[in-house]
């Protein structure tokens, strides 16, 4: 949060979303910088327990519908959070194209997610398991980013899952951030690993 607050120069007129917010642990961080937060958490037991850190939370799967309900009621974002829920969601296309619904003109989105990529170099069948729908890797998501009105421009690894990536994302017809070469260096190790050819 800290980090975030200083890259993007987030302040008490901003507002942050954050999907999948499960119990409120992140965005009780945003609410103590007095940063305006807003979480979608559809488990009603973990959404209850965000409200009670006194976090907005609603209670709804995301998608298009609810993006364009949440900017109708003035609820556009500065920034949203999406960590580990990207390979989650059944229609991945309706899910991401809320985001770029849901944000500012020169908004950011962020998304966590492990790394396909580690997941086959280092053999880690035990993070395959039944709640995911996709094993994402950045080659694949920034095409479904591009479909969905969204553009890449940054990208870093971290250890969690195995091997993750974060992806910094914004809109492909305002969004005012260079891409990073980070996000061309992650592309060639994948292509280099074989990840463009279905072999």
């Amino acid at each position: 949060v800290s980090s975030m607050q200083q890259r993007f120069a987030l302040t008490a007129d901003s507002h942050v979303v954050e999907i999948a917010a499960n119990d409120g642990y992140l965005l009780q961080y945003v609410r103590e910088l007095g940063i305006p937060c807003l979480g979608v958490e559809p488990t009603a037991s973990t959404a209850a327990a965000a409200r009670a850190k006194g976090i907005e939370i609603i209670e709804s799967f995301f998608g298009k519908a609810l993006a364009k309900n949440l900017v109708a009621q003035g609820k556009a974002a500065d920034l949203t959070a999406a960590n580990n829920v990207l390979a989650h969601v059944p229609d991945i296309n309706d899910f991401v194209g809320g985001f770029t619904i849901l944000l500012k003109e020169n908004g950011v989105a962020t998304f966590e997610f492990p790394h396909l990529l580690r997941l086959v170099a280092d053999n880690q069948f035990d993070t395959i398991y039944h709640e995911h729908f996709s094993y994402l890797s950045l080659i694949a998501v920034q095409r479904i980013f591009a479909n969905n009105g969204l553009q890449v421009f940054d990208v870093k690894t971290l250890d969690t899952h195995g091997g993750s990536l974060r992806v910094f994302a914004q809109r492909a017809d305002t969004g005012l951030h260079p891409v990073s070469a980070r996000v061309q260096d992650i592309l060639d190790l994948e292509t280099a690993a074989g990840m463009r050819r279905i072999e």
